[in-house]
């Protein structure tokens, strides 16, 4: 029997879940080196560190944080075309190598992408992912072993649809908070490079309240990572700004900089972006019954974001990190959907249809 997995491929961090387990590592890869000398200086880090390398398609890659520590080419893009053409294949192979427990096994898929793309590169997902694809992993004591993928189905849905899955539906895919089934709900879900806005009509996806834009984390960060340039000359890389944002500090060859009064400045300035952007799509929707904040950076940018929505705000529940929402939501929407596919005699109805999301309006470009 095929395991249903929910697959996020962010700009900054893939997310992975088979309902039981997550995997969260960022989405960066590079080039596997040979390692001279393979332990670890202490034990404890030894357990903590992320391992994460495979071999595909005659090539070897570090993925996530073993590629920003050790490889000399790493491999980052904001770049949506670019993103989709080198590296989601192998950041999402990636993430499900995390999930197998033997060497062979067959997956069912749920992968989400922005709405302001889900139509061009929708097609091109689902053909890149449905296939046997075959797989060296390499643990980190240096032990490699072949594996064997295959990918029966995949189903591509736009990426806040996750967070209201996750809300609407229970562990099993069936219906359980009866408000995501009945009211209209906006959902604004704030990711690294974009922000999604969409509204789900009594579970239903509404196109014309639809929208991607540019104004994801990546932005704030870009400002922070320009004063920084201005204060020590140094180029750094928006990936490895993450920790330095969330302790509000970073050492720069061994001088402190204080990040707390810019990263206020520049989640302010994005928050009132974002929120500009919400009340503008949803003018025509004065009937909206509440709005959902969600995403990575609806973590970090929620508490700036509130005063400024014309709205109701529903609080995201505390049990999960902000990330994982949407992941788990789509594990959830695989649940329903193939569920209800494999009983004929079924009367379950599928909350969202991912060809919803198709129809003319529905390749709007990033704004």
């Amino acid at each position: 029997m095929d395991t249903i997995i929910g697959i996020d491929i962010g700009f900054g961090f893939t997310k992975v879940t088979d309902g039981k387990r997550f995997e969260v590592f960022k989405s960066i890869y590079g080039e596997a080196i040979d390692f001279q000398f393979k332990e670890s200086l202490l034990h404890q880090n030894a357990e903590q560190d992320e391992h994460i390398q495979i071999d595909l398609d005659d090539a070897s890659y570090f993925v996530g944080e073993l590629a920003e520590r050790q490889s000399s080419n790493r491999q980052f893009t904001l770049d949506q075309t670019q993103f989709v053409a080198t590296s989601t294949k192998i950041l999402a192979l990636a993430a499900i190598s995390r999930m197998m427990k033997t060497n062979q096994a067959s997956f069912k898929v749920v992968v989400g992408l922005p709405i302001g793309h889900y139509r061009q590169y929708k097609s091109e997902l689902e053909n890149m992912l449905r296939q046997s694809h075959k797989l060296g992993i390499t643990n980190a004591k240096g032990e490699r072993k072949e594996v064997v993928i295959g990918i029966s189905e995949v189903s591509v849905i736009p990426q806040p649809i996750g967070s209201v899955m996750d809300r609407l539906l229970n562990d099993v895919g069936k219906a359980a908070d009866q408000r995501f089934a009945i009211e209209k709900i906006g959902v604004i879900d704030i990711g690294f490079r974009t922000s999604d806005y969409t509204i789900s009509d009594k579970a239903r996806y509404s196109e014309r309240g639809s929208l991607t834009t540019q104004n994801g984390i990546s932005k704030a960060f870009e400002v922070i990572a320009s004063k920084l340039k201005d204060s020590c000359g140094v180029n750094v890389e928006l990936y490895r700004l993450f920790d330095a944002v969330e302790s509000g500090s970073i050492k720069i060859r061994g001088k402190g900089f204080d990040l707390r009064k810019i990263t206020q400045v520049a989640f302010q300035q994005l928050a009132a972006n974002i929120a500009s952007d919400a009340n503008r799509i949803w003018n025509d929707d004065w009937d909206m019954d509440a709005i959902m904040i969600t995403g990575g950076g609806g973590s970090v940018l929620a508490a700036y974001l509130q005063p400024l929505l014309e709205g109701v705000i529903i609080p995201i529940e505390q049990d999960l990190d902000y990330r994982l929402h949407n992941v788990r939501g789509y594990h959830k929407y695989g649940c329903n959907r193939w569920a209800s596919a494999a009983s004929p005699a079924s009367t379950a109805k599928q909350p969202i249809s991912e060809d919803s999301a198709t129809d003319e309006n529905a390749n709007k470009d990033d704004t």
